[in-house]
């Protein structure tokens, strides 16, 4: 007797349960955008809409990122994509600088920032070509995906691309700015420092800057995604807010 009236206190709560979602449909929906359940998140965006969205997102995020490293000391002035001494020379670098060449050295580094800078605009018009061949399926999982899941998944697709069309840029403004001219100067320096055994050796100096450059490109653009998909202030258009409005 004890067990049925057990078994039938839990089959009113069930009930009582279920009909109190039902009647409070709207609250729960409110709830669940206030935990941060967004309406694309739950299916209710088409899509379209939603592969319109991302790519409207892409193609301000990209402006912003290549407008940001574009500008003088886009580069230079960023900790986060400051391009260093390349680790095969740091040890020379660092004799040069202790026996007073450091001048040399710092503005070498400035050189292959400065000359990052300058190519940055060309990047542009192919991250606009590769917001093309983004699909419903890759839409929908860039959506849920991390904070930089669309970023993640442009590098992957269009990243040696971009390298490819970028180096030649990079190595035009390399040599606007003279950067191997400020290495060989910088390198030519050790030959005055007595018993130094150390060498620059060879050193690819346009797939590195390239490939550093590139690189940049993809943290601003991470760091660009992070904002629209974080700060509603960051969403300029109506569509953005449908989309990535929580």
């Amino acid at each position: 007797m004890k067990r049925h009236r057990i078994l039938a206190a839990i089959l009113v709560q069930v009930f009582v349960t279920l009909s109190f979602t039902a009647a409070h449909a709207g609250f729960l929906d409110d709830l669940g955008k206030k935990l941060g359940l967004s309406d694309t998140q739950s299916g209710n965006l088409d899509d379209s809409t939603i592969v319109k969205g991302l790519k409207e997102a892409l193609a301000t995020g990209t402006s912003r990122a290549v407008k940001s490293v574009a500008k003088t000391d886009g580069y230079f002035a960023n900790d986060l994509i400051k391009i260093p001494i390349p680790e095969k020379i740091r040890s020379v670098t660092n004799l040069l600088g202790k026996f007073g060449f450091q001048p040399q050295v710092d503005e070498f580094v400035l050189s292959m920032n400065r000359a990052a800078e300058k190519a940055a605009p060309k990047a542009a018009e192919y991250f606009v070509s590769a917001l093309r061949e983004m699909t419903f399926d890759d839409a929908r999982k860039i959506l849920q995906g991390g904070n930089t899941a669309a970023t993640e998944y442009f590098k992957e697709k269009t990243g040696e691309k971009i390298f490819s069309a970028f180096k030649p840029a990079v190595a035009s403004s390399m040599q606007n700015v003279g950067v191997t001219r400020r290495y060989n100067q910088m390198t030519d320096s050790l030959k005055s420092i007595p018993f130094a055994g150390a060498t620059a050796g060879s050193l690819d100096l346009d797939t590195y800057v390239t490939t550093k450059a590139v690189d940049g490109l993809f943290v601003m653009l991470g760091e660009e995604e992070k904002k629209i998909r974080t700060d509603p202030a960051a969403r300029g258009t109506e569509l953005l807010r449908k989309v990535f409005g929580k």
